[in-house]
């Protein structure tokens, strides 16, 4: 049910859009491709398992938490912040 200015339907419609946002940001991520042997920054062997669990992988696990750590989480657009955000 919806209220005041916005359609049947329009809340869930910004949570689906929100949920599909972040789930494309995330695919964008993945690497892709054949993994290297050895870490692209440190030069450290990347373990077989890593290799076959992460196709693509560029980097061993120390580098790429310590990457994941500098880019920090990624903040959402909060589509609920405003009643105007709602009615688009």
């Amino acid at each position: 049910m919806a209220g005041g200015w916005s359609r049947d339907g329009a809340v869930q419609d910004q949570i689906d859009s929100t949920v599909e946002d972040a789930l494309e940001r995330a695919r964008s991520r993945l690497p892709a491709g054949e993994s290297l042997t050895h870490c692209e920054e440190c030069d450290a062997k990347i373990p077989k398992a890593r290799r076959e669990a992460l196709p693509g992988v560029r980097l061993c696990v120390k580098c790429q938490e310590e990457r994941d750590r500098e880019e920090g989480p990624v903040a959402g657009y909060n589509r609920r912040g405003s009643k105007d955000s709602q009615l688009r």
